[in-house]
């Protein structure tokens, strides 16, 4: 059973996964976001997506298959309990109505907060949908030049702290990308970027992490008319894309129209990124499923 949350002026809720179920953990009204709630877990690793429908999750197996690989590449010696956590993500959110964005780590060790001793912890806030505005025209992003990922294939909760100091969140710097010392194009500091050139949907395939809705639009591409193709593309071809198309599991996929001063394209999100959105939340509404 999943003991009542404490209600803040936030909306957020902190749980820790006992034996027993999840057990609400008290947020304080002053705590600004589900990242800020978590900050006094010790670095682990992390996986953040949304609900659709209110308590259907989109590749939930895929998150926990990247973060039982996160933890094997970090060679903790456990595994990580699918069943307990779906079961939990289930009593969590089984019976919301209204759609949800949710965090959960996953500790080396069990950590004692607020007197409950656990290695997995589950924050959930109300998930805001991102203005039409920014889907119907588009995104400015911008460069985090001097912040590099020591190991990108790993998505641990110390880089969440690490990209803090480069802003990201509004229409005109929605986030920041990182680039490999030979200048090419890598991923962003919280989402991946893909490309549309020609009859190609363009990604880096190593150096980032394993995106999972970006794993969705390189299975939807072929609906459309695009070929995916892993390659790490030179900051100086930028100019020769026609679309560029920024995907997380919380925000899923967004029109990039302006990368620093550069215009993308037209200047306008293009064709092939708005039949992707529209596949992509499709799926969502064809895939999801409740945690189980």
């Amino acid at each position: 059973m999943t003991s009542a949350p404490s209600q803040t002026n936030s909306g957020l809720e902190l749980f820790a996964l006992t034996p027993s179920g999840p057990r609400a953990l008290t947020v304080a009204a002053t705590t600004g976001t589900m990242h800020d709630a978590m900050d006094p877990l010790p670095d682990g690793v992390y996986s953040a997506l949304r609900t659709f429908r209110g308590n259907r999750f989109l590749e939930l197996e895929a998150h926990l298959e990247r973060t039982q690989q996160s933890m094997h590449v970090l060679a903790w010696k456990k595994t990580l309990d699918r069943k307990a956590l779906r079961a939990a993500l289930n009593a969590i959110v089984g019976r919301n109505t209204k759609d949800v964005r949710v965090r959960f780590d996953v500790l080396p060790e069990p950590f004692e907060l607020q007197g409950v001793r656990a290695d997995v912890f589950v924050g959930v806030s109300p998930h805001t949908e991102l203005p039409q505005a920014w889907l119907k025209d588009g995104v400015r992003v911008d460069y985090a030049r001097n912040l590099s990922r020591t190991q990108p294939r790993v998505k641990t909760t110390k880089w969440v702290k690490d990209r803090r100091p480069f802003p990201i969140g509004t229409q005109e710097q929605l986030d920041q990308l990182l680039v490999d010392p030979e200048g090419r194009i890598l991923e962003f500091t919280s989402a991946n970027i893909a490309f549309v050139r020609g009859d190609e949907l363009l990604s880096a395939g190593d150096g980032v992490l394993d995106g999972i809705t970006q794993r969705v639009l390189a299975r939807l591409a072929s609906q459309i008319g695009l070929k995916p193709r892993h390659v790490r593309l030179p900051e100086n071809e930028l100019a020769t894309v026609d679309e560029a198309i920024l995907s997380s599991s919380v925000r899923g996929p967004v029109p990039v129209v302006k990368i620093e001063a550069l215009t993308i394209g037209s200047g306008r999100p293009g064709p092939k990124t708005k039949e992707l959105v529209t596949a992509y939340y499709a799926c969502a509404d064809r895939e999801a499923r409740m945690s189980r």
